[in-house]
């Protein structure tokens, strides 16, 4: 069928008209075109390769517990940049910068993540110390009481009462 061309405001003649009628309904009769597909999945299951494993670029492979420590230890070298940031931006601003006085800026951060490290290492000990069993032998009757107390607290000026009797 042919395209007639209209052009606004020009009158089409009855069978100009009748011709476009046409094709209009011819070309909804028409069925679309199917869509071109985007992607494909294999329905057959893989097979197992023979070739050996060949490492990748990157990190090389390790145990799990070997990346967590590598991770742990980057992480621990980002601090120490800032640390160290921090003690070379105070003696740079003191205009000092005799060995005195590097030795205490330099060793003071390293004192206070010593300790840390200390505290944290003697309290997980005292923790694998604690035993969380309890026998308890009695002689005779026991009287065992339990009190629960709950308290709702809001607002800036938090009232608590604790009536234990």
């Amino acid at each position: 069928m042919e395209h007639i061309d209209r052009t606004p405001g020009v009158q089409l003649s009855e069978s100009e008209a009748a011709a476009e009628a046409r094709r209009i309904i011819a070309s909804l009769a028409e069925p679309e075109p199917a869509p071109t597909p985007t992607s494909y999945r294999s329905t057959e299951p893989n097979a197992p390769g023979t070739a050996a494993p060949v490492a990748q670029e990157g990190r090389p492979p390790m145990s799990q517990r070997a990346t967590d420590l590598s991770g742990l230890m980057l992480a621990g070298s980002v601090a120490s940049l800032s640390v160290g940031g921090a003690t070379s931006l105070v003696l740079y601003t003191l205009g000092q910068v005799d060995p005195v006085t590097l030795a205490v800026g330099a060793a003071g951060p390293v004192a206070l993540v010593l300790a840390v490290g200390s505290l944290i290492r003697s309290a997980g000990r005292a923790k694998a110390d604690a035993h969380t069993e309890h026998h308890h032998h009695y002689n005779g009757s026991v009287r065992q009481e339990t009190t629960n107390v709950s308290s709702t607290t809001r607002g800036l000026f938090a009232k608590n009462r604790n009536d234990v009797r």
